[in-house]
């Protein structure tokens, strides 16, 4: 008996321990990265890389029907557990085979919730979870952040909520940002000053609204979140008008996991380019069968006007069955898989099942049969929407996929949007590229035959589309997902002698920038924007371009510096593609990169495309060579402002 009151006395003096403690730590597998959470007069956390604190006192809770989760946090119990495994995504854009290890804390709370916490080698991330038995409202969420010290920002500023989130980037001091300023949204660069940097993204996004941000007055930011739509009245075939809000940001079920807000932490640039955190916290494919999903390059008539020319058109060009022939013949003959069709081929942008009798969608998908090409038809979502119908209809016209358009937003409707539409489409066999998009959050690995995001400010903006913006984009925006760039110019200019316009369309960057694109920027639906006519013109340019995959097995970054150069190899099967692209520069950039990701001991072939001595002004100048190397060689690389590499080892 006496035996049995110590047992007592000792299970009561640990559960007391446990209850008191108000600390509680993670630590990354290999002991770099800490997360000490502490659960006092709410969820707080900081978070270290090594010494240095990144993130310190930063808050976290859910207002969940008027009772914030977080706001007196009592504490149940404390789960640990560790994950080593592989992940293999389909839409593997980066590797094949994804390491997915990481140490796991979940502290269960008394109140029907628990808040999870990760911590990986290269950041950490954390999430709530309810477990309450009726469906709820999330009236808010707070995800606060402070910076210990001076750090800089780089990110998308947006006015309101309503975005095409194609923003060029902005420098923003962290305690400069204040609250009457402008909102940001998810990825947002943190740089401090040390050097460290902390790219901040969201994965699992699912049945509830993406975030945004205000500077909070201290050194740090905190979320707003669009709520939900109560009446909404069509401003145009393209969009709507939200005139009345509900007062919560979601209604959804109570038992369930929400958004991981994550936290990807490196000291070296070429870790942004690399990092896979997406992949690694998102769920995965809700598709069982993925053999009819067939990701590649598509010819892309709008950005050059859908007018061919030369001695072999002999037709009126334009939106019309002669001129999509003209650009699946152009397709064929280079193994591009998909022409897409964009704005203008039906009657009506809301009755998608009455073509214009000169675009007989009919016959130009039966010429496509006949030379192995695909076609992708753009749609607005007000369309898909209000004709439930299309993706069967699509389906038995002989359809491959959707570009889905002007969705703008990001509330909890407009992100259900994306999860229904992409499911409904992949019952039909019908790929998705969403075009007008907010950034990826992790839907596409649910849903693989998602294929690409837009949610760039890309080269359909022409002159407003510059490698000084651009060069960041492999560091933030296409570092958490599959991006629509759309590139492929073959009218290159300096940016002091720009000059263009559709049909015409021209790119700021040299040659072999734009061609270097198609290796270094990542989409499951890569485009090609220019004239099938140009392309014809430039033969070794487009021979090379349409070798490029979309896929990959492997990445490397060779050299990368933020916000200045990014040279990255990939390899798909024996070959490995290189492609270096940099910015506004004063000096060209000379780089000696060493050839030790070739295997064995072996000859390749290096092919490359490179600048010309002249590129610097005539950006149409590059020069192409061939030479024999070896794993271990070192090779010269020189890249003028906004000057670009391309090769293939082989």
């Amino acid at each position: 008996m006496k035996r049995i009151i110590n047992i007592f006395i000792v299970l009561m003096l640990f559960a007391t321990d446990v209850a008191a403690q108000t600390k509680h730590t993670l630590l990354s597998p290999d002991g770099n990265i800490k997360v000490v959470v502490e659960l006092a007069s709410g969820i707080t956390y900081d978070v270290y890389s090594g010494e240095e604190l990144l993130l310190d006192d930063c808050r976290m809770s859910m207002d969940v029907d008027g009772r914030v989760l977080g706001s007196v946090p009592k504490l149940r119990k404390t789960e640990r557990r560790s994950v080593n495994d592989v992940k293999r995504p389909f839409l593997s854009l980066k590797y094949a085979e994804v390491p997915n290890v990481f140490n796991e804390m979940n502290l269960v709370m008394k109140d029907d919730y628990s808040v999870v916490f990760r911590a990986y080698n290269d950041g950490i991330a954390y999430r709530f979870v309810t477990n309450i038995d009726s469906e709820i409202k999330i009236n808010n969420e707070d995800i606060t952040l402070f910076f210990p010290g001076e750090t800089n920002l780089v990110l998308q500023h947006s006015e309101r909520f309503r975005t095409s989130y194609e923003e060029a980037y902005s420098f923003q001091k962290a305690d400069e940002w204040m609250s009457h300023h402008k909102m940001a949204h998810y990825p947002i660069l943190a740089i401090t000053a040390q050097g460290t940097k902390v790219l901040m993204s969201e994965a699992d996004l699912v049945d509830y609204p993406a975030p945004f941000f205000r500077g909070n007055d201290a050194n740090g930011f905190s979320s707003l979140f669009p709520k939900v739509p109560a009446i909404e009245k069509p401003r145009n075939d393209k969009s709507s008008d939200i005139l009345l809000r509900k007062p919560y940001i979601a209604r959804t079920a109570g038992k369930r996991a929400f958004p991981w807000r994550y936290f990807v932490i490196t000291k070296e640039d070429a870790g942004l380019v690399e990092t896979t955190m997406t992949c690694r916290l998102s769920q995965e494919s809700e598709i069982d069968d993925v053999s009819w999903i067939q990701p590649g390059q598509a010819s892309w008539e709008w950005w050059n006007g859908a007018v061919p020319y030369g001695a072999d058109v002999d037709f009126r060009a334009g939106v019309n069955v002669e001129t999509y022939k003209y650009f699946m013949d152009f397709a064929s003959e280079y193994g591009i898989r998909y022409i897409v069709i964009d704005e203008g081929w039906a009657k009506d942008n809301m009755n998608p099942f009455i073509p214009k009798p000169e675009c007989n969608i009919h016959d130009i998908v039966a010429y496509g049969d006949s030379v192995g090409v695909g076609v992708v038809l753009w749609v607005t979502w007000r369309c898909v929407e209000e004709n439930p119908e299309i993706f069967a209809k699509f389906a038995e016209w002989g359809v491959k996929g959707v570009k889905i358009d002007f969705m703008d937003r990001s509330d909890q409707w407009m992100v259900n949007f994306y999860e229904r539409t992409a499911k409904e489409a992949a019952k039909h066999h019908l790929f998705v590229n969403f075009h007008g998009a907010f950034k990826p959050a992790g839907l596409e690995y649910m849903y693989p035959n998602i294929l690409s995001y837009e949610g760039v400010r890309g080269m359909e903006q022409m002159g407003n589309c510059k490698p000084q913006n651009s060069i960041y984009l492999p560091f933030i925006r296409n570092a958490v997902g599959p991006m629509e760039y759309t590139p492929g110019a073959m009218l290159s200019m300096q940016p002091d002698n720009y000059s263009a316009r559709r049909p015409n369309s021209a790119s700021i960057g040299t040659r072999a920038y734009q061609m270097a694109l198609f290796v270094v920027f990542e989409s499951g639906l890569q485009m090609l924007a220019d004239n099938p006519v140009l392309y014809y013109n430039n033969a070794e340019c487009t021979e090379y371009i349409t070798s490029v995959p979309v896929l990959w097995e492997d990445t490397k970054v060779l050299a990368a510096k933020l916000g200045d150069y990014l040279l990255v190899a990939k390899r798909c099967g024996e070959k490995w593609f290189i492609g270096g692209i940099t910015a506004e520069r004063d000096a060209p950039l000379e780089l000696d990169v060493t050839l030790d990701f070739l295997s064995g001991e072996k000859e390749y072939k290096l092919t490359s495309f490179e600048d010309g001595v002249n590129a610097d002004r005539q950006a149409m100048h590059y020069v192409k060579r061939i030479r024999d190397v070896r794993k271990g060689d070192t090779i010269k690389i020189k890249m003028v402002r906004n000057g670009g590499f391309a090769a293939v080892v082989e």
